[in-house]
């Protein structure tokens, strides 16, 4: 029999999983890609999938398994997909088990998912179903720009460094530099054996529309993150709190920045692959696999994060009880996902250890 699940309301699913799973025995094995012309939305035959009343499907509050979650009676409960599948002898590659397989991609994307719905495109077709702001899509496009100049002048052995996006803003508009992008456009053309420059510009285009999700989730959680992690230096600073408290602050602080240097990493690793424009330009296609494949990875973490991050946007960083307990929130979410070791201290209970098999493997 399945565990009750806490919530007898089945539809009022997270945002986001809290709590991703830890390891992949209860999950879903992910398919590399939907195969062409199959379903598009999420459909179910076989008769266990109706015979508790319309099923809804969603990660799990408690470890972040996708399940399957019904109405008994008066209490909801959570089946793990994997073993229904087993349970019910559901085979991996019939119909119903390729969909268990794309519903539990899906999860990755949308917050709830019930028969008859759109799977999200990300499983479908690899585009985003969410879309980047027109700022994002100027500054990838800047980006790129400024890469070619750079790559045109790569012989006068000046190197440009590092630009944020208002200073990569304010360069792009300059006129100087829009005179040798023209010119780089016209030595790209050649030196990748096309016969126009508006050839290179649909390339730069086609790049940059990839690329516009990067800087936007280098804003909405890059970005958002570093202001976070800001806010606790300045609260340790200036702690002036009962020292019980400490122990949770230090921890916060640690925990974030090993967070924020991981979330950093792959920028970096991102920005470094597609620094490169000329090579970026003549593997397109790879391009875009790479750049869709990190896209996704962040935006997985942006919405486990989300809920965190939302209540530091709004925060002063004063000494007070919300603080506190925003403090104690952010440390359960941080110490599962970034602890390096298999033991941690209970944020709501400081001093007292709590036992772990294993350090968790996380899955955004």
């Amino acid at each position: 029999m399945p565990d009750p699940a806490p919530h007898p309301d089945p539809s009022a699913a997270p945002a986001a999983a809290p709590l991703p799973a830890p390891d992949c025995s209860d999950d879903v094995p992910a398919a590399e890609s939907s195969p062409p012309g199959g379903p598009t939305d999420c459909h179910l035959a076989h008769r266990l999938f109706g015979s508790f009343g319309p099923p809804l499907f969603r990660r799990s509050e408690v470890d972040g398994a996708p399940v399957m979650v019904v109405q008994l009676g008066e209490r909801a409960a959570a089946l793990p997909l994997r073993s229904l599948a087993r349970e019910f002898g559901i085979s991996e590659d019939s119909e119903d088990g390729q969909m268990l397989v794309r519903i539990a991609e899906s999860l990755d994307f949308v917050s709830v998912l019930r028969p008859g719905d759109p799977l999200p495109s990300e499983v479908l077709t690899g585009e985003a179903s969410w879309e980047p702001d027109p700022l994002h899509l100027e500054i990838a496009q800047t980006r790129l720009r400024v890469s070619l100049v750079d790559w045109l002048n790569a012989d006068r052995g000046s190197e440009r460094q590092a630009l944020d996006a208002g200073s990569l803003l304010a360069v792009g508009n300059d006129p100087k530099l829009r005179h040798q992008v023209q010119k780089a456009l016209a030595r790209a053309a050649e030196a990748l054996g096309l016969e126009t420059a508006a050839e290179v510009v649909g390339l730069l285009e086609a790049l940059g529309r990839e690329l516009a999700y990067i800087e936007a989730l280098r804003d909405r959680l890059l970005r958002r993150i570093r202001m976070m992690a800001g806010k606790i230096e300045r609260l340790s600073r200036g702690w002036r709190s009962d020292a019980s408290h400490i122990e949770t602050l230090t921890q916060v602080k640690r925990l974030t920045a090993i967070a924020l240097r991981q979330i950093v990493t792959r920028f970096e690793e991102l920005d470094a692959q597609t620094g490169e424009v000329m090579a970026a330009l003549r593997n397109v296609e790879s391009q875009r696999t790479f750049i869709r494949s990190n896209r996704d990875w962040l935006y997985r973490s942006q919405r486990a994060w989300e809920p965190i991050l939302t209540q530091w946007d709004t925060t002063v960083g004063t000494f007070d009880e919300g603080t506190l307990a925003l403090l104690g929130r952010t440390y359960q979410f941080l110490a599962p996902r970034f602890m390096p070791v298999t033991e941690w201290i209970s944020a709501t209970r400081p001093g007292q250890a709590q036992r772990v098999n294993r350090a968790p493997r996380m899955i955004w």
